[in-house]
């Protein structure tokens, strides 16, 4: 496109090529002789999110849509840039917007579609996903969009098949085999195993392959074969690495900051946040079996992955100039009061009429200490999972986005579930009758009993439908959706399969190496 003969070509050719900087110079360049010209703003604004310039990216796009305020593209640069700084709804109303403007833009149909998948809008996620295959009939991603939309809302066998028609129509394509990947209890067969291991070397871009990899290694285990797994995983998070940067030395040092700010000299009032019930543990830890427990009850809402804790956090970073380790132990009642009110206005739309809401956000074990001065009649309930099984399971899954950036190197799992197991601690030292630890192997054993003792911890009565959890129908937007529609499963410890191929991570999490006679068998 060219507006007065200037090219905005190779500001485009820069950003195809993720060369952030060079493409906001060359819009930095053009707006110093045009600084009205709107298309450049929206381009620099592309770049400036890209690089990590959240709000200097917004602030320019909202200028190039005050200059020009019917521009569907610049309203859907907007939402991908709020969409980057994790303001998913702002995101989707600048969706909407576009597609007000010019209903048939595809690319904001896909963005829409995006985020509503994160909000766990599974109805609205699948309307703009149907507008999408309108316009593109044999869009891939488009149909594997829906797809895993519709695992979290299907039976796993049903959504195998529809992920098995995506493989039928793009034979060259790795991903829809990472997508039926993620139907746990679906298994792949021995032909899945040959025909991935044919398509690999075919598949050229790194991220397509690195998912294959995580496929093809989850289709291993299926058939026993666990040398092979361990080979696929070595390679898949190897590539990981290359794209998703970790300091572990820099994490652990900023957790024990934290931890040496608590306990803080105030907090709330004593009767504020009994509302709130944190899910806390590592990733696939069981966090979200407990939610659909818990969310089964009358009284619950299940909140899901809200992020709302960590926001309300580093916005008061923000205004600080702080981070929390630095003003938790001089903020004062009124402080904890107001952020604690902040996190609950920002839940409202979540809980609705319920008594209690859910925030299953992982890594909110980091925060604990936080949300108790925020809110102190506010339950933790830190789901433990033996640390081999546990790690074990992230090596295997490849997360969304950046998420979960410590799980692509043993190394990095053993550092970081020691810095999870040492700061959950403390937090049951300093809150003892607020953290509640559940282990993960002990529900499995003694359901009932194990979730009699959670409900009560919660101050809820029990309910029967706590332990019917995998009739709830609510939507479930993680990994685990398929596997808590189905009844309490006994079989999921993986470890002595692999035996002493888990020795590596097991040097790194401080345990002695493997021995036949350790084997606990199945359970």
């Amino acid at each position: 496109m060219t507006t007065n003969m200037f090219s905005y070509v190779p500001i485009e050719q820069a950003l195809k090529r993720r060369d952030f900087a060079q493409a906001a110079a060359l819009a930095q360049a053009r707006l110093r002789a045009a600084p009205r010209d709107a298309e450049a703003l929206r381009l620099l604004g592309a770049a400036l999110s890209a690089l990590g310039r959240r709000d200097d990216a917004i602030a320019a796009i909202r200028r190039a849509i005050a200059l020009r305020p019917g521009d569907a593209r610049a309203h859907n640069s907007l939402g991908a840039a709020l969409h980057a700084g994790g303001a998913r709804r702002e995101a989707v109303a600048a969706f909407r917007r576009a597609l007000e403007i010019a209903p048939d833009f595809a690319p904001a149909w896909q963005n829409l579609a995006t985020d509503l998948m994160m909000l766990e809008d599974d109805e609205g996620a699948l309307h703009a996903i149907g507008n999408l295959l309108r316009l593109q009939p044999n869009s891939l991603r488009a149909k594997i969009m829906r797809s895993d939309v519709w695992r979290n809302v299907r039976p796993g066998a049903e959504v195998a098949a529809e992920y098995r028609r995506i493989i039928a129509a793009h034979p060259d394509s790795g991903w829809p085999w990472f997508g039926m990947s993620n139907l746990k209890s679906v298994p792949f067969d021995a032909d899945d195993i040959e025909r991935m291991q044919v398509l690999l070397p075919k598949v050229t871009d790194v991220r397509e392959r690195m998912s294959l990899l995580f496929a093809l290694a989850k289709a291993n285990e299926d058939r026993g074969r666990y040398a092979q797994v361990m080979e696929a995983l070595d390679c898949a998070n190897g590539i990981a690495r290359g794209l998703i940067r970790w300091d572990a030395a820099a994490f652990g040092t900023g957790i024990d900051a934290v931890l040496a700010a608590f306990p803080s000299p105030h907090h709330a009032p004593d009767d504020f946040g009994e509302a709130a019930i944190f899910i806390v543990g590592l990733p696939r830890s069981g966090t979200t079996l407990v939610e659909q427990i818990l969310s089964s009850h009358s009284q619950v809402a299940g909140g899901g992955e809200m992020e709302h804790l960590e926001r309300t956090i580093a916005r008061e970073n923000q205004r600080r100039g702080k981070p929390l380790a630095e003003w938790a132990a001089i903020a004062d009642a009124a402080d904890w009061t107001r952020l604690g009110q902040t996190y609950l206005d920002a839940c409202a739309s979540r809980r609705a009429d319920a008594a209690r809401l859910t925030d299953k956000t992982p890594e909110n074990w980091i925060h604990a200490g936080a949300a108790l001065a925020m809110l102190p009649q506010a339950r933790v309930i830190n789901c433990r999972r033996d640390p081999v099984e546990a790690g074990l399971s992230c090596y295997k899954q490849l997360f969304s986005g950046s998420n979960q950036a410590f799980s692509y190197a043993i190394s990095d799992i053993g550092a970081y579930w020691r810095d999870y197991d040492r700061a959950t601690r403390r937090w049951r030292e300093l809150f003892p009758q607020r953290v509640y630890d559940l282990s993960y192997e002990n529900l499995q054993v003694d359901t009932e009993n194990q979730v009699r003792r959670l409900l009560a911890f919660c101050g809820l009565e029990f309910e029967p439908a706590c332990l019917r959890f995998h009739e709830n129908r609510r939507s479930v937007n993680t990994v685990s959706s398929a596997q808590v529609r189905e009844p309490m499963r006994r079989d999921t410890a993986r470890a002595d399969k692999y035996g002493a191929l888990l020795d590596p991570l097991r040097h790194e999490l401080g345990l002695p190496p493997w021995r036949p006679e350790d084997a606990h068998g199945p359970q």
